[in-house]
């Protein structure tokens, strides 16, 4: 079994590390947060991730952390670079954190007799992988890229599909596995390593850097096209009345041609991921003179829906008369804490602004990581007690736990409780007495 470094213990990185441990690996896991570091070497989780306490369990012994790259990869045969690669002003992405861990890595590379394999798992635009990573990679090391199994170093450009809160589950089982590489020998070494690793024979899809940069971002662009698509639908069923967006997405989805994933039909798109990567696109296109008008529409129809969401609340609360807003889940997903761009977080923000009163619960906002702040915004410290406070609930966040709630637990009499729930997720409520349920997707005749 080979040794890996895992370079950035965050989100991705520490239950890639974890997962690799788990499987057999003797693996060295890297970061600057000492904190992080001091989690691993416990066998404590340092992010929250379903799952990955019982996979630091599994890895009985054979992980351990540091804050020094150069040891790290002079201790290994294979690095993965999962550090942070931030937006910037111009819609691609920052090299900021990618620079110095390279330059660390080409430092060790100098001091080794033996071949080692870099993988940069980090999303990069088009012509990083080969153009700057190599670059940086070479200048420090003094070695050559490629190289077959000689003293030099090979290089793969290999981004996850992964989405948090099931990075574990969809690491270890994979749809695809993608791979950029600098040469066939580094490409067969990471292949390798990776089939030690995944529980099901993924498809493997192998090609020079350029070409697995633009499909990553390809593949995120397009799956965001897809909920657009079906978000676009739930709001015109919204307005037919005895229309329903999951009748209509369930035959969609039957045709092979388009497929069922994603096509929920609820509300905008969130997450580290999605938005920027399409955003990243659209730069892209328009460096190289292509037409951005897909991209970028899906990009504005998402950001709107969230407008339109508030427009809702606000107009039912001023309707009925109602005050204080309940706002069931403020992360991006069920099973993570992240909460960028979030439409329950968003929707948080922008009530707040317009005044109005608003009382917020989530599962894991802030129970691990630094909560993002939210001005003017009460929390509740359970979702009962958000429901009871609220004279309007919006379910923002299909957290499981949401809909094992009890109808009875929903009911106000007299005066019915307003539920807007974006994922249909308790549509056990239709026609319940003391509820004034209102499921997106379905044809209430919304206005």
């Amino acid at each position: 079994m080979m040794k890996a470094s895992v370079i950035g213990l965050g989100k991705l990185g520490s239950p890639l590390a974890a997962c690799l441990a788990a499987r057999g690996l003797t693996v060295i896991g890297v970061d600057q947060d000492p904190r992080k570091v001091e989690a691993i070497n416990q066998g404590q989780p340092p992010v929250h991730e379903p799952g990955l306490a019982e996979m630091l369990a599994q890895s009985e012994g054979r992980l351990t952390a540091t804050a020094d790259i150069e040891a790290a990869v002079h201790d290994t045969q294979i690095t993965f670079i999962v550090v942070s690669t931030p937006s910037d002003p111009a819609g691609g992405f920052s090299l900021r954190y990618v620079e110095p861990v390279c330059q660390a890595i080409g430092r060790a590379l100098a001091k080794k007799n033996e071949y080692h394999l870099v993988c940069l798992t980090s999303t990069v635009m088009p012509g990083t992988t080969g153009g700057p990573v190599r670059e940086m990679l070479e200048k420090a090391s003094g070695k050559r890229m490629g190289g077959g199994k000689g003293k030099d170093f090979g290089l793969c450009y290999s981004p996850e599909f992964i989405a948090l809160g099931s990075v574990i589950r969809d690491f270890l089982n994979p749809d695809m596995l993608l791979i950029g590489e600098s040469d066939a020998h580094a490409g067969d070494v990471l292949q390798s390593l990776y089939a030690q690793v995944c529980e099901n024979k993924p498809s493997v899809a192998r090609m020079a850097f350029v070409n697995a940069e633009v499909t990553k971002l390809a593949v995120n662009t397009y799956v965001t096209t897809k909920i657009s698509y079906a978000n676009m639908l739930a709001r015109i069923c919204e307005r037919l009345p005895g229309a329903n967006v999951d009748v209509i997405t369930s035959a969609l989805g039957l045709d092979t041609r388009i497929g069922a994933k994603y096509l929920k039909g609820a509300v905008s798109y969130g997450g580290p991921c999605f938005p920027r990567d399409n955003l990243a696109l659209v730069q892209l296109a328009q460096q190289l003179g292509v037409p951005p008008d897909l991209a970028q529409t899906v990009d504005r129809f998402n950001r709107l829906q969230g407008i339109w969401l508030a427009d809702l609340v606000q107009h039912r609360v001023q309707h009925r008369k109602q005050g204080t807003v309940g706002i069931l889940g403020l992360t991006y997903k069920a099973g993570t804490d992240v909460v960028e761009e979030a439409v329950g977080f968003l929707l948080t923000k922008e009530l707040a602004s317009r005044g109005m009163k608003v009382l917020a619960f989530d599962p894991a906002y802030g129970k691990i990581s630094a909560p993002a702040a939210i001005a003017n915004v009460s929390f509740a410290t359970t979702a009962i007690e958000c429901i009871s406070k609220s004279d309007l609930v919006v379910l923002a966040t299909s957290w499981p736990e949401f809909s094992a709630i009890p109808g009875g637990q929903w009911v106000r009499p007299g005066d019915p409780r307003t539920v807007i729930d974006c994922w249909r997720a308790v549509k056990f409520l239709h026609d319940t007495p003391g509820v004034d349920y209102l499921g997106l997707g379905i044809g209430e005749g919304f206005v």
